[in-house]
Order: structure tokens, then C-alpha cells, then sequence
């Protein structure tokens, strides 16, 4: 790694690490946030920035993990740390047979985009009539007091909440940057620039498309588990909507898709202009309906024309972090 990328990596890590000591609870809150979608946003990019598989229903993942690890604590008191690998599996059960389904038969393309879709809804209608979690009506968690921490439970204040996504957040990257350099990353983009090249010189495809689309799935279903105990309520409409895969996607897709940072970065700019311009409309007294929607809307079309690559390879190359 470049020396300054490493010196900015740590001077990153040193400030979320006491990033609590000095914030109130709404910064925490914004911070943890940000975390959450810099974290979706490494699952997303390690399937498309990496792998060129573009998915547009990881909503799937992000409720069926929600769903899973929150009904076993709701029903049976099974805490989360146990539930997750009930989310994690079913999860990973899901994506190989979405994977199978278009990998085998060479559904690719706008096809294979489509049927990530098609999932998601499927899901979405399901739960909607799945009375067991709650259907349309919701299920909810019991919430504990917030000022006592129990780390066994993800019950406790935002602050054990923010430190739980900064190590999911560190961890994913650590997996991604693991993969990029390893023999995975290499052999996805591979696929990704020309996979018939690539099965000629004997990669397997389907293989590690296989691979790609379970690890992502499998993360996604980490966050999901995140989601119910942080918000301690769960809708199908709200939680399998593609609104939410949308905002999965955008942080890596503003930041700089198939790049470590780029989610990271994407997720900070979005969060936090959106967030500002939020409460100025609201400051201001104005009726803007949908303001965080248009915010997002004018930056990604920003970047698209001006940044094809996205933001954060142009700011590395002005820093000189690939030198």
C-alpha cells in the first residue's frame, strides 16, 4: 500500500475510534449511519465492482437477514449473534440459487439485473402475507433500556451500536481488500472485463461468479441483522423495497465502483450533504418534499458526467495515493 494511503487510513481509523468521546448523539447516530451504508456498499461492490455482476435487489439479502436473525430473537429469545448464521444461511441459500438460476443457464446482462429484482419483490409479497413475522403489520423487538449495554443481545446505547458497525464496517473491508489482492479478486475481474477470455485461459466462471454473488449475500445478511436490532421494527414494504437497494448501490456507484474507499467516501458525501440540506429546507421553513431523493439524484448525475469513474479516483490521483 502507498504510504500516504496508509498514513490516511489510519488517521481515518484513529478518528472513528474516538469519534464517541467528543460527538453528541446525533453525530453518532449520522456516523453510524454512514458506516452502514459504507459497509452495504463493500457487499454491493465486492459483486459488481469486482465480479461485473450487477444486482439490483440486494434488498433480498438486507431483509431476509433482518428477518431471519429478528423472528428467532422475537419468538424463541435466541440473541442475534446466534440468529445471524440462521440469516447468514438462509441468505447464502438464496443467492446460490439465484446464482445457479442465471450463472448456469447464461442469464446475464439486463437479465440477470432483472431477476435480482424479481427476488426481491417475490420477498417483499411474501413477507407481506407471512403472518409468522407480523405481514404487513410489522414486527416488532422489544426495546431494552438504552443506557444499560448488552452486547450479547445488541441491546444498549447508540454509542455500543455505532462501535458493533465500525468493526462490521473494518472487517468488510479488510475482506475486500483481501479479496482484491488474492487470487478471488484477480479471477473476478477477469471475469468482469471479458469472461469468455477468462474461462479460455481456465477460470471457472461460474465458479466464482458463485463465490462473488454467496459472499455478498452473506454480508448483505450481517447488515440486516444490524437493521432490526437497531431500529427494533420491521416492514416488508420498507425494508424489501428497491428504494433500498438503490441506496445500497449509490455510495460505491458515487465513490468509485471496484475501488477499497469508494464506498467508504460515497457513503460519507451522500449522507452528509443530503443530511445538511435537509435540515437547511427545514431551517428555511420551505415545503420541499423528497428533498434527500433530488439531493441524490443531482449528485449522481453530477458524477456520471463529470466522474464516469467516480469521485475518489480522481481525488486519489490529485493526492498521489497510487504512487
Amino acid at each position: 500500500m502507498n504510504p500516504r494511503a496508509a498514513y490516511l487510513l489510519a488517521a481515518l481509523g484513529a478518528l472513528l475510534l474516538v469519534l464517541p468521546f467528543f460527538a453528541d448523539s446525533y453525530l453518532i447516530s449520522l456516523a453510524t449511519l454512514i458506516l452502514y451504508l459504507a459497509y452495504t456498499g463493500q457487499a454491493w461492490n465486492l459483486m459488481m465492482g469486482f465480479a461485473g455482476q450487477l444486482s439490483l435487489g440486494h434488498a433480498l439479502y438486507l431483509g431476509v437477514g433482518a428477518y431471519g436473525a429478528a423472528a428467532l430473537y422475537h419468538h424463541f429469545g435466541i440473541g442475534p449473534w446466534a440468529g445471524m448464521w440462521l440469516a447468514i444461511g438462509l441468505c447464502a441459500l438464496l443467492a446460490a440459487s439465484l446464482g445457479f438460476l442465471a450463472f448456469r443457464y447464461g442469464i446475464s446482462g439486463v437479465y440477470f439485473t432483472l431477476l435480482t429484482i424479481a427476488f426481491a419483490e417475490f420477498a417483499r409479497i411474501g413477507f407481506d402475507h407471512f403472518n409468522w413475522v407480523g405481514g404487513s403489520g410489522g414486527l416488532f423487538l422489544k426495546v431494552a433500556q438504552r443506557d444499560q449495554i448488552d452486547v450479547f443481545n445488541l441491546r444498549g446505547t447508540p454509542v455500543m451500536f455505532y462501535y458493533v458497525m465500525l468493526a462490521l464496517a473494518a472487517g468488510a473491508f479488510a475482506f475486500c481488500a483481501w479479496c482484491l489482492r488474492r487470487r478471488p479478486g484477480y479471477y473476478w475481474q477477469a471475469i468482469r472485463e471479458n469472461e469468455e477470455a477468462a474461462e479460455a485461459l481456465g477460470i471457472d466462471a461460474l465458479r466464482w461468479k458463485m463465490f462473488a454473488i454467496i459472499s455478498s449475500a452473506a454480508m448483505t445478511a450481517l447488515a440486516g441483522v444490524f437493521w432490526a436490532f437497531y431500529y427494533n421494527s420491521l416492514f416488508p414494504e420498507q425494508i424489501f423495497n428497491i428504494g433500498r437497494s438503490i441506496e445500497i448501490i449509490l455510495g460505491p456507484i458515487i465513490g468509485g465502483i471496484g475501488t477499497l474507499a469508494g464506498p467508504i467516501l460515497g457513503a460519507a458525501l451522500l449522507t452528509l450533504i443530503a443530511d445538511g440540506a435537509t435540515e437547511l429546507v427545514t431551517a428555511l421553513g420551505w415545503d420541499v418534499p423528497g428533498v434527500k431523493q433530488l439531493i441524490y439524484g443531482v449528485i449522481l448525475f453530477a458524477v456520471v458526467v463529470f466522474l464516469p469513474q467516480g469521485i475518489w479516483p480522481a481525488l486519489a490521483r490529485k493526492l498521489n495515493l497510487f504512487k
